[in-house]
C-alpha cells in the first residue's frame, strides 16, 4: 500500500476485516454481484490514498484526528419505537425507513402509506425482477473515485433503496433516518442510499442523520463515531426528485458524505441541504446533466459554532444545451468555527444556451470564526448566461441600530437578523414540520450565542 493509505492510521484494522470477509465470501453478502463489487472496492481502497491537507481539494479540512482513532463496525442496538417517533416527520408517518448504527431496522420502519408501484426498503428485500437491474445503478455513478466512497462500497451490507416506477407520483414524502446510538466504542458507520426515478416519476425524500445517547451512559463517556455515507440518485427523463439532506450528528463525531446524481433529459433535481452537527463534516455533491433541458437547484445552510469544521464541495456538469442550475449556499459561523465552500460549475462547449447562477453568502458572528470560499465557473460554451459570487460579512451595525430604534434590545436584534439570514434557505424545504424543527434549532443556537 501507499504510505498514506490505510496502513498508517486507525482504519487499517477495519480494512483488514473487510479483506477477510471478501476472501471468505462472507454470508452477509447474499449475491455474487455484491461480493464482486465489494472485492473490487477493497482493491481500489488499497490503491487510493486517504486525503490530507496536502491535497488541494482537502487543504482546509484536517482529518488527522480521524485517522488516529481505532474504529469497529457499527453493531445493531436496541431502540424503543417511542424514540424513533420524535424524529419522524408527521408528513412521513407511514413512509419511512430506519437504520440504527448503519443496520436496517425493519421493525422500526413503516412504508404502509406508499403505493405498490414503488419499492422502499433495504437491498436484500428487493423484488426479484429488480435484482438483475440494480447492477446497472449501484456504484455506477460517474465522477472521480475517492478512498471514502470506495471504503463505503467495500463495507456494503445494508442499502436503503427507493425505486419509483414510470410516471408514478408519490404524494407522501419518504424519510430515511440514519440513527446512531453513541456508546463507549468508536464506530465506523457506512450508510448507503440508492434512489432510482424512472421516466416521469416524481417524489420527495428526506435523508436524516441524527444521534441518541446509549441509556445509562454519561456524555463524557461517549466516544466519537465516523459516518461515511454515500447516496446515489438516478433520474430518468422527465423525472423529479426533491432531496432534503439533514446532518445533525453528535458534536464529537466525524461525518463524510458523498451524493452523486445523474439526470437525463427534462429531469428536475432539487437538493435542500442543512449541516448542523459533527466535529468535522464534509459533503461532496456531484451532478451530471446527461440530457437537454435539465434543471438542478442546490440550496444549502451550514450553521456551526465552537471549533466545528464544515466543508461543502459541489460540482455541477452541464453537458447539454438548455441546462439550468441555480445554487445558493449560506454559512453561519460562531466562536472558532471554520466553514469551507467550494462550488464548481462546468459548462463545456456542447452546453449552449444554458443558465447557471451560484452564490455563497457567509455570516461571521465571532472575530475568530473563519470561512474559505471558492465559487468557480469553468465555461467554454459561448452562448450562456452564467454568474457566480461570494460574500463575507458580520451583522451590520446599521441594521442592529434600526431594530433597536424600534424597541428591540441588542440581543434580540442580533437573533432576529441571524434567524432571517437562515430562513431564506429553510423556507425552501417543502415540509412545514421540518422547517419548524430546523428553525427552532437555529433559534436555540442564536439564543445560546
Amino acid at each position: 500500500m501507499n504510505t498514506r493509505t490505510f496502513e498508517t492510521n486507525g482504519l487499517e484494522n477495519y480494512l483488514n476485516h473487510l479483506l477477510k470477509q471478501c476472501q471468505a465470501n462472507s454470508p452477509i453478502i447474499d449475491a455474487e454481484y455484491l461480493h464482486t463489487l465489494r472485492k473490487n472496492a477493497v482493491a481500489q481502497v488499497q490503491e487510493l490514498t486517504l486525503p490530507t491537507k496536502k491535497d488541494e481539494e482537502w487543504r482546509f479540512t484536517d482529518l488527522s484526528k480521524l485517522y488516529q482513532l481505532e474504529f469497529k463496525s457499527g453493531t445493531p442496538d436496541t431502540v424503543d419505537e417511542s424514540v424513533i417517533e420524535e424524529f419522524i416527520l408527521p408528513e412521513a408517518k407511514q413512509s419511512y425507513l430506519v437504520f440504527v448504527n448503519g443496520k436496517y431496522a425493519s421493525h422500526l420502519s413503516n412504508v404502509s402509506a406508499l403505493p405498490e408501484d414503488i419499492y422502499v426498503g433495504d437491498l436484500s428485500q428487493l423484488p426479484d425482477p429488480k435484482k438483475s437491474e440494480v447492477v446497472k445503478y449501484l456504484a455506477k455513478q460517474e465522477g472521480e473515485k475517492d478512498a471514502f466512497t470506495a471504503l463505503n462500497t467495500a463495507g456494503l451490507t445494508d442499502v436503503a433503496v427507493i425505486w419509483i416506477k414510470k410516471n408514478i407520483t408519490v404524494e407522501n414524502p419518504i424519510m430515511v433516518l440514519f440513527l446512531t446510538v453513541e456508546n463507549e466504542t468508536p464506530m465506523l458507520l457506512q450508510p448507503r442510499t440508492l434512489v432510482i426515478a424512472e421516466t416521469g416519476a416524481n417524489a420527495s425524500f428526506v435523508e436524516y442523520y441524527a444521534t441518541i445517547k446509549e441509556q445509562g451512559l454519561n456524555t463524557e463517556e461517549n466516544q466519537p463515531y465516523f459516518t461515511n455515507s454515500v447516496t446515489e440518485i438516478w433520474l430518468d427523463s422527465n423525472a423529479r426528485i426533491n432531496h432534503n439532506r439533514i446532518q445533525k450528528d453528535a458534536q464529537k463525531s466525524f461525518h463524510i458524505g458523498r451524493s452523486a446524481i445523474t439526470q437525463n433529459q427534462d429531469s428536475h433535481y432539487t437538493c435542500n441541504e442543512v449541516n448542523l452537527g459533527a466535529k468535522v463534516s464534509r459533503h461532496s455533491l456531484q451532478i451530471h446533466q446527461n440530457g437537454t433541458q435539465t434543471e438542478s437547484n442546490l440550496n444549502g445552510l451550514t450553521m456551526i459554532s465552537n471549533e466545528q469544521v464544515s466543508d461543502t464541495h459541489t460540482a455541477v456538469c452541464l453537458n447539454h444545451p438548455y441546462g439550468v442550475t441555480h445554487q445558493l449556499h449560506k454559512c453561519i459561523m460562531d466562536d472558532k468555527a471554520h466553514g469551507v465552500f467550494n462550488g464548481k460549475i462546468f459548462v463545456p462547449k456542447p452546453a449552449q444556451i444554458t443558465q447557471a447562477t451560484q452564490l455563497n453568502r457567509n455570516l461571521l458572528l465571532s472575530p475568530k470564526a473563519k470561512i474559505n470560499t471558492k465559487p468557480e465557473l469553468q465555461i467554454t460554451a459561448d452562448n450562456v448566461k452564467c454568474s457566480h459570487g461570494a460574500t463575507i460579512s458580520q451583522l451590520e451595525a446599521d441594521e442592529l441600530f434600526y431594530l433597536q430604534s424600534r424597541g428591540l434590545n441588542e440581543a434580540d436584534a442580533r437573533h432576529l437578523l441571524i434567524d432571517a439570514f437562515a430562513a431564506e434557505i429553510l423556507e425552501r424545504i417543502p415540509f412545514k414540520s421540518l422547517q419548524k424543527r430546523l428553525t427552532q434549532f437555529v433559534v436555540s443556537r442564536t439564543t445560546e450565542a
